[in-house]
């Protein structure tokens, strides 16, 4: 890894970047770091008994005399903890709308039962968390320097002084790679990784990147562009950090994207481009933010982007740039992709 790549991104860049993390507007983004609920409800596996032990992507180790009982997450990765059994005390990330229904990083999860301690970024309530007794702290990555998604710089310390952390890496690796470490996770934590509901998702999701395979060869000449939307910019995403984005490039897909040079000033997240200038790449398929914090297609009004190819040819489909990552939740955004391959018309 280039130490560009792993250079410390701003907290502008971290937010603005259109390739895996968060916009902008999620500083304005919903949210309600006071309300409360119980735990996860999904039928919890019983943690294993005697010590515990997990190493995560930062190399760090940590040992615990039982299984972690007292879990405290990531929303996302609550998520997909969630879809394989384990259920969490508490929550901190994007969970609920302004309407209070569940965010889409929440996936299944009941979220009026969830504890939640920060709705927003920059929001973590340290004396709810101090409450909850955590055993844990489990979250992404999306960095080299293995900086805690969503753990606020101002309260870090305070944060890890009560309970030990483990972080999975969401950098510069391909889907996979995240989904086997969750599912290993998961493992350690008492799941019953030979369930039907959780090998049946293992499956589905091999059979929707061996679709994904075949359609991108049959159709090489369709061309894929993932962006984001906030109010005055559209971000156009580079493969390069991005996990779905690597992945698909490696299952032969057609990614349109901007140069490394161009990258470069954002960390190689994104370019980003005036909504006069959103039509400097063309593409057939355009792949959109789906997080609540960014404008949604539907709700875009600029007319340059109403101009462009593939939006007025209906060619406009929903993408995670954070996924849930458990297998069962992949299976979707590698089917739609797919879908989209096979029946996109030539526009670009």
């Amino acid at each position: 890894m280039s130490n560009a790549r792993a250079a410390h991104l701003t907290r502008r860049g971290i937010l603005a970047a259109g390739g895996a993390l968060g916009l902008g507007a999620v500083l304005a983004a919903c949210g309600d770091d006071d309300r409360s609920g119980g735990s996860s409800d999904k039928g919890t596996t019983a943690a294993k008994s005697g010590p515990w032990t997990f190493k995560d992507d930062r190399g760090t180790t940590v040992k615990l005399d039982r299984a972690p009982a007292n879990i405290v997450a990531f929303v996302g990765v609550a998520a997909a903890l969630y879809d394989y059994g384990i259920g969490v005390k508490g929550v901190f990330g994007p969970t609920k709308t302004k309407a209070g229904k569940a965010d889409v990083q929440a996936g299944d999860m009941d979220v009026s039962k969830l504890t939640v301690l920060g709705n927003e970024w920059g929001q973590f309530n340290v004396e709810k968390y101090a409450a909850l007794a955590p055993d844990v702290l489990i979250t992404t990555m999306f960095d080299g320097a293995g900086t805690l998604w969503y753990v606020p710089e101002e309260s870090k310390d305070k944060i890890a002084k009560l309970a030990p952390s483990v972080g999975i890496s969401a950098y510069d690796r391909r889907l996979t790679v995240p989904l086997q470490r969750v599912w290993a996770l998961a493992e350690s934590l008492g799941a019953d990784m030979t369930a039907s509901r959780v090998t049946d998702a293992k499956k589905r999701f091999e059979e929707a990147s061996s679709r994904l395979r075949a359609a991108a060869k049959a159709h090489p000449d369709i061309k894929v562009l993932a962006g984001s939307a906030a109010q005055d910019i559209f971000y156009v995403s580079g493969s390069g950090l991005s996990v779905d984005l690597e992945y698909f490039k490696t299952l032969g897909v057609n990614l349109v994207e901007p140069s490394a040079s161009v990258l470069k000033a954002s960390g190689g997240w994104y370019e980003s481009l005036s909504w006069e200038n959103v039509d400097k790449y063309q593409a057939d398929i355009i792949m959109m933010d789906d997080r609540t914090a960014t404008i949604q297609p539907a709700d875009i009004t600029q007319a340059t982007w109403k101009k462009l190819p593939a939006v007025k040819a209906g060619q406009v489909i929903s993408r995670s740039p954070e996924p849930i990552f458990s297998y069962d939740k992949c299976v979707a955004m590698v089917e739609n992709l797919a879908k989209a391959i096979e029946t996109a018309k030539k526009v670009s």
